[in-house]
């Protein structure tokens, strides 16, 4: 297996996991870390045996790839340094602060044939790798994601903090255009939106009511989807999901599955079978992380592309001006 040198520029909380996760990673060594807080910084390299370099410029001339898990405003900046420069980039949600910006990063990657992953770490919940064997054709989805308030991550609204995460997801999901965005915020406690709910329909019909706040008194993390004949409920806080399915009378019974009740009768007659899909033990930033090499390392398209990202950050872009144009009430 080939080895890459991977460095990483932002040591705060996510960043100084990132350094971790990659000291630990098999194909991977970590060439060093950069942070504009010099003895954070010093602190991450010592706790992971690696080194401290004083510039963006120096890191990426010791690296094949780089993670970006600065705050949101720099994310172009510094993202296109690492472009430009023809390193690999695994970059933290969102993208970056614009679409604009988002745009200018995958046209960077396009033309030096570079993998641009983006860090959309819920695609890699075990609650979501198990639903994996389903055909997910969802017609309605209900979405929270509450947290307790923390003056991390208030750079930017809780559009872009929490709920882009959601977004990610319903759009991997339905995979349809968007044709139409309602939405409402409030600003509670910080300058920018702290809870927002929008409303986004989808041109195939799917409809997704999401939910998202950085005050609330308890914390919850749950999707329900719903399609014709199955209703999936996700936790992601216990990394679980539950799967409730009407299925015909002949279809065998999957290992684990309870029978809750009969529907209909003769012919007509269908079984409701409800199921726990097995999760596996996974750290889901460090198979996140390690999918980014397999696709450097195989040169395939990552899982969450620069363009997932992208589209993601268009929506919250619609929601935030939807938000906007009704004023930013406090």
């Amino acid at each position: 297996m080939k080895t890459y040198r991977v460095g990483v520029i932002g040591v705060g909380h996510l960043g100084s996991l990132h350094a971790k996760m990659l000291a630990d990673l098999p194909g991977a060594i970590l060439s060093g870390v950069f942070d504009t807080d010099v003895a954070k910084a010093k602190r991450v390299a010592g706790e992971n045996q690696t080194s401290v370099f004083n510039d963006a410029p120096s890191l990426l001339a010791a690296s094949d790839a780089v993670t970006i898990a600065t705050t949101t405003s720099t994310h172009c900046a510094v993202a296109r340094q690492v472009l430009e420069a023809g390193r690999h980039l695994f970059i933290e949600k969102p993208i970056t602060e614009t679409v604009e910006e988002a745009e200018i990063l995958c046209r960077l990657a396009r033309e030096h044939g570079l993998v641009l992953q983006v860090g959309q770490i819920e695609r890699f919940n075990p609650a979501i790798l198990a639903l994996e064997p389903y055909e997910l054709k969802p017609l309605f989805i209900e979405s929270h994601r509450l947290s307790q308030f923390n003056p991390r991550g208030t750079d930017v609204a809780v559009v872009l903090d929490l709920m882009i995460h959601d977004i990610d997801l319903i759009l991997s999901f339905v995979r349809s255009p968007v044709k139409s965005v309602e939405a409402n915020g409030v600003a509670v406690v910080s300058e920018t939106i702290d809870i927002a709910n929008a409303r986004i329909q989808f041109a195939n019909g799917c409809v997704a009511n999401v939910t998202a706040s950085r005050i609330s008194q308890r914390r919850m993390r749950k999707m329900r989807l719903f399609q014709p004949d199955t209703y999936i409920s996700i936790d992601f806080s216990e990394g679980m999901a539950e799967v409730f399915r009407l299925v015909g009378e002949g279809e065998p019974a999957v290992k684990g599955t309870l029978m809750l009740g009969e529907l209909g009768a003769g012919t007509r007659k269908k079984r409701i079978l409800y199921e726990q899909p097995e999760v596996q033990e996974v750290n889901p930033l460090k198979h996140e992380l390690g999918l980014f090499l397999h696709a450097v390392r195989t040169n395939t398209p990552p899982v969450v592309s620069g363009e997932d990202g992208k589209r993601a950050l268009e929506v919250a872009d619609s929601i935030m001006k939807k938000i906007s144009q009704q004023g930013l009430p406090r």
